[in-house]
This record gives C-alpha cells, structure tokens and sequence, in this order.
C-alpha cells in the first residue's frame, strides 16, 4: 500500500475555516450539502431493493411489514446522514482547496463545527435506535457500514493509502444488508450477491470520478489511485474491477432469464467501455462516460431486480 504522509484534521473546535468567498448559500442548500442528499437517496435505493427481495424470497407481502420498511428507510437514512455529516467535520480543512466541496457549510462557516459534529452523533445514534425496532442484524450491519465509512475510511486510510476507495467500498455495500436483514436475519446467496455487486461497482465509479477531480485531490493531499499512479494504471484497475462483475447474474439466476441476461448486457456494455479506455487519448472524456455509465448503470440494475420480482397476477 502506498502511504502518504498528512496533518490530521482538528478535533472539535468553534473555529471554522475562512471562506475562500462570499456566498449566499440558502438553509435548505447548506443542509443538502452536508447530508450529501445523492448519497443517502443511492444507499437507499439498494437498501430497499435488499428488503423487497428479502418479502419476495419469504414470501411475505408489503403489506406486512410496511412498518419495518419505515423504520429500515429512516433508520438506515440517519445513520447514512451521521456518517456523511462527520466525514465533513473531519475533511473541513481539505475542502477549500476542492471545487466541488469548498461549498459546504463546514466551509464557509455558515454551520458551526460544534453544531456540525453534535448533528453528525445524533443522527447516527438516532438511526442505529429506530433499526433496533428491526433486528439486531440490520443494526449490526448499520453500524459496521458507518464505522467503516467515519474511522476506517475518512479518519484512517482516505488521506494515507490508495487503497481508501477499497476501504470505502464496505460501507456503501451494506445497505442492501441492512434492507435484507431486516426481514431475514441471516446471510443468503441473494444478499452476498448484493453486497460483492455493491462492493466491486464503487471502485470503477470512484475511480472515474477520481480522475475526473484528479487535480483537486492532488492539491487536497488525498493519495487517490491516479494521483499517485496515474490515468494509464487507473484505466486498467477500472477494467478489471468491471469485469468482475460478470459472474454476478449468474449467481443470481433464482431471479430468473431475464435478470441475467439483462444484467450481463450492463456489465458487457460497461466493459466494452472500459476497453476502449485504452485506445482514447482523452482520459478525462473516457472517465466522464465511464462515471455517467456507472450511475445508470446501478439505477438500472437495482430496478431490474424488482420489476422480474413484481407479482403481476391478481
């Protein structure tokens, strides 16, 4: 593993760092931008496609349990929320330097430290009690995804090793866990799937925006794979992360002929792309389509999965 040597952040404090400018940043967009609004509705997507597979392999009805599904949304959202409000107390002094980050509250003091890291706790705490209504697996699941995220990735690997994507990848692959387990409480081929799908998709994704905002993190300190490497060792690391995706359908062939073959078309038409990385002189344009792809292609993937387990007789 490649190490980097960086400063810390702070531990609590009042003081905020200077704003590189004015701004007029509403309420409403400061607190988008510190939940990370995109985060939480993406993690809640898989969260709830994992609790709609595990009603359809019970054979149990919505209808059921539409007040555990309440609390796995809520639950799992705020402990999401904890999570991403803290990795923005900890990353508010290389933020600044960052075009898509200088933005956020707890850079332009609009939200104080203190306010910001107390919201971060309760939010967490919050989420972790309402998924207690649920099972203790759920919570357990929870709870490993938001250590994961706050101390392994943001407060340990993020500004030490290129392998902090990897490390990040295992929070962001427990929601469909959290969904899952809280209907079954124990390990399946179904949510194990899930959770690799989860798991292997970030790092092309990440990746490519890593190259996309390869400069800001560079001037962050933030040893991202193509900071230290570079786009040529990137490419092919996002290459072999697609494929192996390809296994994965298949593992899941108890959601029938059509989920395989559909889901395989995705995972060929993103590897196809990838290839072609290797031809194009255009790093930056092939890494926008690479990320833009990985988005729909998610989206896509997770609503196959509940349109093929939609019951249509009545």
């Amino acid at each position: 593993m490649n190490k980097v040597e960086s400063s810390s952040a702070p531990l609590v404090s009042e003081t905020t760092v200077v704003p590189p400018e004015k701004t007029n940043t509403s309420f409403i967009s400061d607190m988008k931008s510190l939940l990370k609004v995109g985060i939480i509705n993406s993690n809640l997507i898989t969260a709830f496609v994992g609790f709609w597979l595990a009603l359809h392999f019970s054979q149990e009805t919505f209808r059921d349990h539409w007040g555990t599904f309440l609390l796995v949304m809520l639950g799992s959202g705020l402990v999401i929320a904890g999570g991403c409000i803290l990795n923005n107390w900890y990353d508010a002094d290389i933020d600044p330097v960052m075009k898509r980050t200088k933005g956020r509250p707890t850079v332009t003091g609009t939200i104080s430290m203190r306010t910001v890291f107390f919201m971060g706790l309760t939010a967490t705490l919050l989420g972790h009690v309402l998924l207690l209504f649920t099972t203790i697996q759920a919570t357990l699941w929870a709870f490993f995804g938001w250590f994961t995220y706050v101390v392994l990735y943001t407060m340990w690997s993020k500004r030490r090793y290129t392998l902090n994507t990897i490390i990040g990848s295992f929070s962001g692959a427990v929601p469909p866990l959290i969904g899952w387990m809280a209907i079954k409480p124990e390990l399946d081929v179904i949510p194990v799937i899930l959770f690799l799908t989860m798991f292997i998709w970030q790092t092309p994704h990440f990746l490519a925006l890593a190259m996309k905002k390869c400069e800001e993190y560079r001037a962050a300190g933030v040893p991202m794979l193509p900071v230290v490497y570079g786009f040529e060792f990137t490419k092919r690391q996002i290459i072999v992360y697609i494929a192996c995706l390809l296994p994965l359908p298949f593992l899941m062939s108890s959601l029938g002929n059509v989920f395989v073959i559909a889901a395989t078309a995705l995972n060929l038409g993103w590897l196809v792309l990838g290839i072609t990385g290797l031809f194009k002189k255009d790093d930056l344009k092939w890494a926008n389509k690479i990320f833009i792809y990985s988005l729909n292609y998610l989206m896509i993937l997770f609503l196959l999965m509940v349109v093929v387990t939609v019951d249509f007789s009545f």
